[in-house]
């Protein structure tokens, strides 16, 4: 049993470093009003992966609190259209979301399978991982072929420090000037709602 569970721990952790391994030099795209931004090049993708940062002066349990409304979190993730919960399993969740874009381009959905795991010290980690045959695909929507990123979480006193990090495959085809807009936007907008909707009395 103790082979089992460190192997399970191991598996764990693989996860968690996952992210990282595909993408090892970040440089800085934006750095304004608190958030910082950076993007690296992904092995085999056309698309950069990027990395938000920023600190929030709220507890950690607000934001994480602010994170599982699944369904209100569309109000400051960027350019979310519609949110929903659709299965929720011990620290595993899976969620669905239909995305805005501008035209001509065609709308994007995704459902993600998002793993939540607790470090000794508080923080808090998920995992991002698109599962793009969970569900059926819907009429007008391309599905996001691939997500693979996370969302960590770690207290800073009265304060959370907080990163976004995600590479993403939309599916179909995207121009590169909204591609390139949209991996600085993405992050920038979305820690920036989250903050503006946590830092609230």
């Amino acid at each position: 049993m103790r082979s089992f569970k460190r192997v399970a721990v191991l598996c764990g952790l693989s996860v968690l470093l996952a992210p990282a391994a595909w993408a090892e030099s970040w440089q800085v795209a934006k750095d304004e009003d608190g958030i910082k931004v950076s993007l690296s090049e992904v092995p085999g993708s056309k698309y950069k992966a990027y990395r938000g940062v920023t600190l929030i002066k709220a507890p950690l349990a607000k934001v994480r609190a602010l994170q599982e409304d699944v369904a209100g979190a569309c109000a400051w993730v960027h350019e979310c259209k519609s949110q929903k919960l659709l299965k929720h399993e011990g620290d595993q969740s899976w969620t669905y979301t239909q995305f805005n874009t501008p035209w001509p381009v065609t709308p994007r959905d995704s459902v993600l399978h998002i793993t939540t795991v607790q470090g000794s010290d508080g923080s808090l980690t998920r995992t991002l991982e698109e599962q793009p045959k969970y569900l059926p695909e819907e009429s007008g929507y391309v599905r996001v072929a691939q997500v693979q990123g996370f969302w960590k979480l770690v207290p800073k006193g009265d304060s959370t420090e907080v990163t976004y990090q995600v590479h993403t495959e939309p599916g179909g085809s995207v121009p590169s000037w909204l591609a390139n807009k949209f991996v600085v936007d993405a992050p920038f907008n979305t820690l920036k709602g989250l903050r503006e909707k946590a830092e609230r009395p």
